[in-house]
């Protein structure tokens, strides 16, 4: 068996699969967040006639690698709101095949919860015959050993939402009402333009997908370069979940995107909003001390050997520079 994954298609732009397993985990039958019908936070059209799971703490744990930016995201949220307690952490290794993460940061190679090698084990005894890619982040129950859901921005959505109950007291309101209209279309642009752009230039079949991917990235990148001359967080002086979003990209940018995927107009250190705001979110507790460079690197130039067929991880950048002053707030 060939189990060398493969991410790019000769002559066609990147498209990214947005079907995930849509179950909910809930606090009761329906959403808490009383605008879930008007901005649905799922994947792939967010249906909301599915499988409802309760809110339980000691249930789940939560499978994600520090590694992948989109588990990154439930990484931090979980930190950020206080949910240490209430649902467990399972981290694999930064590096995978086409089959599966593995837990080999774990003794034995094994999740100490779980007992499983790989999390596509927890996919198989939901459906032994589930058809596609094993992602991360994924919400398993632990008695039964199944995976709940994958469904990364809805996760990190339902985190803030359905388990404000085991929230700590001061945990940050991810998701304002007042703010949400304007935030859903923020989010909306940073995860197409931004999220999603960088891969679009890494993963280009031709040269004119990769030309388009990165004038549509950059784009975005001028657009909040102005947007945070203005306002210390995307949406002013709140923290939400569009800055959890954007970071883990912007944390990725000149260690991995930059050269691996050819976003190189610029470095995010050479853009003066940009880079102060991402070291204000760095030495933010919840999202900096959830940051492990070494796994990034690992995951991206060690797993896509079709763009890097050498495996070589680079050495650089000096990761101090996060740690320097930033000047806001």
């Amino acid at each position: 068996m060939n189990d060398t994954a493969t991410y790019t298609t000769e002559g066609k732009p990147f498209e990214r699969d947005m079907s995930y397993l849509p179950d909910r985990i809930l606090a009761g039958d329906t959403s808490v967040d009383p605008l879930d019908d008007t901005f649905p936070s799922g994947s792939k059209d967010s249906p909301r006639d599915v499988p409802v799971w309760s809110a339980e703490p000691g249930r789940y744990r939560l499978v994600a690698a520090r590694a992948c930016p989109w588990a990154h995201r439930s990484i931090i949220v979980r930190s950020l709101l206080g949910l240490e307690d209430a649902i467990s952490w399972g981290a694999p290794g930064p590096t995978h095949d086409a089959r599966s993460w593995t837990f080999d940061l774990d003794e034995g190679g094994r999740d100490p919860v779980l007992g499983i090698e790989r999390l596509q084990e927890a996919y198989l005894a939901r459906d032994p015959d589930y058809p596609r890619g094993i992602t991360v982040p994924a919400i398993v129950d632990v008695a039964s050993g199944e995976v709940v859901t994958n469904d990364f921005p809805q996760i990190t959505h339902d985190l803030a939402f359905e388990w404000r109950e085991h929230q700590r007291a001061d945990a940050p309101d991810l998701w304002p009402v007042d703010l949400r209209e304007e935030m859903e279309g923020v989010m909306k642009r940073v995860f197409t333009e931004v999220n999603n752009g960088v891969y679009r230039c890494g993963f280009a079949g031709s040269q004119e997908a990769y030309d388009d991917a990165y004038a549509r990235l950059w784009a975005a990148m001028d657009w909040l370069e102005d947007r945070l001359a203005e306002r210390r967080y995307l949406m002013g002086e709140r923290l939400t979940e569009a800055d959890v979003r954007l970071f883990t990209t912007l944390v990725r940018f000149d260690a991995v995107y930059h050269g691996h995927f050819k976003c190189n107009r610029n470095k995010l250190t050479e853009m003066p909003h940009l880079w102060a705001y991402a070291r204000d979110l760095f030495q933010t507790p919840g999202f900096g001390d959830e940051v492990d460079f070494d796994q990034i690197k690992r995951h991206y130039y060690d797993v896509h050997t079709d763009i890097n067929p050498m495996q070589i991880v680079p050495a650089g950048p000096d990761e101090s520079v996060w740690h320097t002053p930033h000047g806001r707030g």
